[in-house]
């Protein structure tokens, strides 16, 4: 009888012991980014508060193979949007294989995430040129062991993420490749989509140095549309970035003073104008300068207040209304 005693406490202090790991192990964590910022426009003296982002997501796994995803923004500008939903499946070490709603594998500055920006506003190439989010497949595979070298590539729907029931005829394909040497990030990227009824060819070329307190980045796009139906669309953007440190400053962990420059040519989204029957302007020539100073609050949670100021140059007479001082607040939980 002891014997059974001391082997039923023992199978129940395994079964406990197991149980938790498995809990920690495959529990979902859960994250967010909260963005608040004040803007004053220069061009039309005139303020406006807004919560740029309010993103929650939980993340995880299910297995030793299989990963999730599901981000959503409550505010995104005023707009509840549903972001990343996706699973992931770890085919080894080396190669990852994902399916649902995510960012497309194109331009570092389109990838990386709000808390990560080092402006408060991403630059053109990243927003207005290749802010790319659909609902797709994707393939990434890496030779960390051999090289430092990613490769990645995706087949998608080409309509972004709020028009999933139409069944597709042409559907969006891209390519990433990354090369992280020492202190340099080298990428070069593609992707070919057609969202209506003309195809566009897009490339990217990116470049990364960081040493010591500096930072360095720059990007270049270029996009081609089929049967020379619109001019060739063309972003660059090229930043630098160093960082303080404060020690002596009890709340605050460094100050990094930055500059940007961005421009892009005028761009068409794949739409024929339905009067003129032809590809026109659906967003024009432009170029800034952004300024500013990022204030990094201590850890253990991102924490930071960016101040920029962004000084607009339009061409062909078009009206500059966006010049602004922006005072921005970020935490990522």
């Amino acid at each position: 009888m002891k014997r059974l005693f001391f082997l039923a406490a023992v199978l129940i202090v395994a079964g406990l012991l197991w149980s938790q790991d498995l809990k920690t192990k495959y529990e979902p964590s859960i994250d967010g980014t909260i963005r608040g910022k004040y803007e004053y426009n220069t061009s039309l003296e005139g303020h406006r508060f807004q919560v740029r982002n309010a993103r929650f997501s939980v993340r995880g796994a299910v297995s030793p193979f299989a990963r999730y995803k599901a981000e959503i923004d409550l505010s995104d500008e005023g707009v509840t949007r549903m972001l990343d939903a996706y699973v992931e499946m770890k085919a080894s070490e080396q190669l990852t294989f994902i399916i649902g709603q995510q960012k497309v594998p194109f331009s570092t500055d389109n990838l990386r995430s709000p808390h990560n920006f080092l402006f408060a506003n991403r630059s053109f190439l990243g927003k207005q040129l290749a802010g790319l989010r659909d609902v797709g497949a994707t393939l990434e595979y890496s030779f960390e062991k051999q090289l430092p070298l990613e490769l990645i590539a995706g087949v998608y729907n080409g309509k972004g993420l709020y028009n999933q029931k139409e069944w597709r005829n042409a559907l969006s394909f891209a390519t990433r490749a990354i090369y992280s040497p020492s202190n340099w990030e080298f990428t070069l990227n593609y992707n070919t989509i057609q969202p209506y009824e003309l195809r566009m060819h897009v490339y990217n070329a990116g470049i990364m140095y960081t040493f010591n307190q500096w930072h360095f980045e720059g990007e270049f796009f270029y996009k081609q549309y089929e049967h020379n139906a619109f001019v060739d669309t063309k972003g660059f953007f090229a930043l630098a970035s160093y960082e303080i440190p404060t020690p002596k400053l009890k709340a605050m962990e460094s100050i990094s003073p930055r500059i940007r420059y961005d421009s892009m040519s005028d761009d068409n989204n794949g739409l024929m104008n339905a009067t003129t029957n032809t590809y026109t302007v659906d967003d024009v020539e432009r170029a800034r300068i952004t300024g500013g100073i990022n204030f990094n609050l201590k850890k253990p949670f991102i924490n930071e207040i960016r101040l920029n100021y962004e000084q607009y140059f339009y061409s062909n007479g078009t009206a500059n209304n966006d010049n602004k001082l922006v005072i921005e607040f970020v935490t990522k939980f």
